[in-house]
């Protein structure tokens, strides 16, 4: 029971005031304004099975990506393309997807380890915590007893050697080989791996021949053995380089014993080849085309093939059909290729722009980190990105990046645990990607920045749902 005084004061206040308290009415009102009152703050999630990426910016929840968990319902690709300029985190998150992809017993990566410093890749110090040796490719190195591949290994099939030959051939000229150049390829090729069977046919048996071709191949096409002495001649000249040239050692010989193809992590160290010359999409094709042959198996296992650097592959016509290849012919074996690119316009604008499209196309998963605006917007064109998005991308911050995953659109922010750390954050970490967490490795002011962009990004979404709405209620 109330006490009277109280009740009194009440009736007094009433009488002056009116009633203190009052009882709101419910409000009614239509889906549309109730989504613009009450926003929603991420978009649904992946799953939660798979790999931990980090968190979703404006939710704070986890993100959770496997392209082996998503392929099927959610992914018709399990292939990833990482786009974004240097020093906002792209090495970092190749590093520790592929650390944490490996956790699982069922996987196998390999690593094509384009760039590095002090003589050795960037991926040296993650081979060597794990126990594995890079296979590093050096003409320098290769003739006193480094790698080598041979083109030519007896296990890959006659017919991937051919089509390797041809792929070498083409990019160091620039151009696809005619039919007369292709019959001396093809008529030495055959006498080579028919003839000598006591050991690994090598690279200069097919330059041998090509000089000086048999009478027996002449008579089958009846032609003039100097006529198809004089079609192999251009051909001679170009695998000759691989022989004798700038690039021997690497190529010409039988493949090293010991190259463990069953480890699970595999790294080509490409660290040693001039990135800007011819011998960097020859050696894409030769590894590749080798892989393909060697590595991929019918075995149940998943297998990751990243590349640094992939415009190399993309922009040559030839190594990028020879890819275009190999990626429809994995993705039956459980193969995810993750092609990692500075600029879209190095590959979309270059010499193999149908080819990069087609590649382009069986990416499924694209990321893009920071960007500038111009660059911003042709990626966005390019890859179909919502326009909310292709607004942000100039303001991420190192560690940020948009997430498209079959039009799955979200921004998420990489974390780093302490164990990777010190693995991911190298010397070089300071021009690729050295800030994951800026809550711990930021100072303050790069913080503040870091809050301004994220809650940029929310104004821009918010407005972007806003005239959505409104698009949608005039309809």
């Amino acid at each position: 029971m109330r006490d009277p005084l109280s009740a009194l004061s009440d009736a007094f206040t009433s009488f002056l005031f009116g009633k203190v308290e009052t009882t709101r009415l419910p409000v009614r009102t239509s889906t549309g304004q109730a989504q613009a009152v009450y926003l929603p703050t991420a978009a649904p999630g992946l799953g939660d099975s798979g790999v931990i990426i980090g968190r979703e910016v404006y939710s704070g929840k986890g993100y959770i990506y496997d392209p082996f968990q998503l392929y099927g319902q959610q992914l018709p690709a399990p292939h990833w393309l990482v786009l974004g300029e240097s020093g906002n985190g792209k090495s970092a998150l190749e590093k520790t997807y592929v650390l944490r992809q490996l956790r699982f017993r069922d996987r196998q990566v390999v690593v094509l380890d384009a760039q590095g410093e002090d003589g050795v890749g960037e991926w040296n110090l993650i081979a060597q915590e794990l126990g594995i040796t890079p296979i590093r490719l050096d003409p320098t190195a290769a003739l006193n007893g480094g790698i080598r591949l041979n083109p030519l290994d007896p296990s890959i099939t006659t017919t991937g050697q051919l089509a390797l030959l041809r792929t070498i051939i083409e990019v160091a000229m620039g151009h696809g080989l005619d039919e007369r150049s292709g019959f001396a390829l093809k008529v030495a090729h055959a006498y080579v791996t028919t003839t000598i069977t006591d050991r690994q046919p090598v690279l200069m048996d097919i330059v041998e021949q090509l000089r000086h071709p048999e009478p027996e191949s002449a008579e089958a096409m009846n032609v003039d053995i100097d006529d198809v002495r004089a079609w192999g001649l251009d051909v001679a000249l170009v695998l000759d380089r691989l022989v004798d040239g700038d690039l021997r050692g690497m190529f010409d010989g039988p493949t090293t014993v010991g190259i463990d193809l069953d480890a699970p992590l595999i790294v080509f160290d490409l660290s040693h080849i001039d990135r800007n010359s011819i011998a960097m999409p020859i050696l894409m094709a030769i590894v590749g085309v080798w892989l393909e042959h060697t590595w991929i198996r019918p075995d149940r296992k998943k297998r990751i093939f990243l590349v640094e650097e992939a415009w190399h592959i993309i922009n040559s016509p030839f190594v990028a059909q020879l890819f275009q290849r190999l990626l429809k012919f994995g993705r039956r074996l459980g193969l995810s290729f993750v092609a990692v690119v500075h600029h879209l316009s190095d590959v979309v604008d270059g010499a193999a722009a149908k080819e990069a499209a087609a590649i382009l196309k069986m990416a499924s998963t694209r990321t893009i980190y920071a960007q500038k605006t111009d660059e911003a917007r042709a990626t966005g064109r390019v890859i179909g990105l919502p326009r909310w998005a292709v607004e942000i991308i100039p303001t991420l911050t190192p560690g940020i990046a948009v997430w498209d995953v079959n039009g799955n659109v979200q921004v998420v922010k990489h974390l780093i645990t302490e164990a990777e750390r010190p693995l991911v954050f190298t010397d070089r970490a300071m021009t690729e990607g050295s800030a994951m967490d800026p809550d711990d490795l930021l100072p303050e002011d790069i913080r503040a920045a870091e809050r301004e962009a994220e809650q940029r990004a929310a104004r821009i979404e918010h407005q972007q749902r806003m005239n959505e709405s409104s698009e949608s209620t005039v309809a």
